[in-house]
């Protein structure tokens, strides 16, 4: 923050931000409605307010957020219609500026939480799509520095050896949007098939890390998330995935493949219940620790977090819940304090009498715990691994009964 310090400026005012400006990012949020589709809300009131407040010149207003597939078109005209309506109760408006010049442009992000600024830096690539060819050639300078890697880099994020250029996406509106979706919807396939898999590997007697590593050497496919395990969560993949198929509707499609891999994700928690039952045949009066709330490592958010869920289905079945994530209780108090889950500060105070833990986040922390000290504390000394991290022989060495998912 001190570096980029000399180039940052906040302001909560439109009025500051939007005159005079090259370029404007929209980047609000895009939350599932009930149905699957985005809601629109924001982007509608982002789009409203830019347009009253644009003031002559050329202006690239950018879609940062990830919206439905035609929102560009929509919100060239909501910026039209609010800069035609505040000339016209200003009409001095038009007699100093004429009619406004701008192009939408949609440049969707990447990005991964708890690596934001390592991929802003260093992308995979950068897609920027716009109907107007002026719009894409001022987005393609204003990421040139990137594109070239010419930039300084940061002291604190030293640039990989292996990045050297980044390719460009330039492409039309309609393209661009899509793939942002479609991106987000693949990784989306790859952990559920995967998960699919591990059912299989289970029944067989295969070990499904092998498999996974046999698939991921081929490179068509590559390794990445083709992790078995609880399945995704966090803000993208769940709402992304859902309103695919909800823009598809619109067009009277189906899309049987994205439908299923949203089931097989959600059976995922099932099958932790599964197998807690497996285990200790009765449920109800048992205490489960959960070690992980966070959708992921390095990161607090909780949204669609597999560990909700659990524990959510757990105390339905009259379980008592304890849970610890090293930064992300305090979040959870704040947006969950209705749930009856006792958050614990150490690993040994969550092991106290449980009669099994579940790794539900895959923290680096939790692989060196004192699991020999956690085993002697517990009252049934049994390890769920949700996330394949854990090492077998080392819990059962320390006198746990090491079981995975699959």
């Amino acid at each position: 923050m001190e570096e980029a310090r000399p180039n940052l400026h906040f302001t909560n005012s439109y009025s500051e931000a939007i005159p005079g400006a090259d370029v404007v990012f929209i980047a609000v949020g895009t939350p599932p409605t009930l149905s699957g589709a985005p809601n629109l809300e924001f982007l509608s009131q982002a789009a409203r307010c830019i347009g009253q407040h644009m003031n002559g010149g050329f202006t690239v207003v950018v879609n940062k957020s990830t919206v439905p597939i035609g929102s560009g078109n929509w919100v060239g005209a909501l910026l039209r219609e609010a800069f035609e309506q505040r000339a016209e109760q200003r009409a001095e408006e038009r007699a100093d500026g004429g009619s406004v010049e701008f192009a939408v442009a949609s440049n969707p992000e990447f990005l991964r939480e708890g690596s934001a600024l390592h991929d802003s830096l260093y992308p995979d690539r950068i897609v920027i799509g716009a109907d107007e060819p002026r719009a894409l050639e001022v987005l393609y300078s204003l990421y040139r520095p990137i594109l070239d890697q010419t930039f300084t880099a940061p002291t604190y994020l030293p640039r990989p050896e292996t990045v050297f250029a980044v390719p460009l996406v330039s492409t039309d509106l309609a393209s661009a949007e899509l793939i942002k979706y479609a991106a987000n919807s693949f990784l989306a396939l790859k952990i559920s098939f995967i998960n699919e898999i591990g059912l299989v590997a289970e029944r067989v007697g295969a070990n499904i890390g092998e498999v996974a590593r046999g698939i991921g050497l081929d490179s068509r496919i590559g390794p990445r998330f083709l992790n078995a395990g609880l399945g995704w969560g966090g803000s993208c993949f769940g709402k992304d995935t859902a309103a695919l198929i909800a823009t598809a509707s619109e067009y009277g499609l189906h899309m049987p493949i994205v439908e299923a891999a949203r089931k097989i994700n959600r059976s995922q928690r099932d099958r932790i219940v599964e197998k807690l039952l497996q285990e200790l045949k009765i449920l109800k009066g048992r205490t489960i620790g959960l070690l992980g709330l966070a959708f992921k490592p390095n990161t607090d958010d909780l949204r669609e977090a597999p560990a909700i869920e659990i524990a959510q289905m757990l105390i339905d079945r009259g379980v008592r819940v304890k849970a610890h994530d090293p930064i992300a209780m305090e979040r959870f108090q704040r947006e969950h304090h209705d749930m009856a889950v006792q958050l614990c500060r150490t690993g040994c105070e969550i092991a106290e009498g449980c009669d099994a833990l579940v790794l539900v986040t895959e923290w680096s922390e939790y692989r060196d715990l004192d699991w020999e000290a956690l085993a002697k504390k517990m009252r049934y000394p049994f390890i769920l691994d949700g996330r394949h991290a854990l090492d077998r022989d080392k819990l059962t060495r320390s006198g746990l009964h090491y079981v995975s998912i699959s």
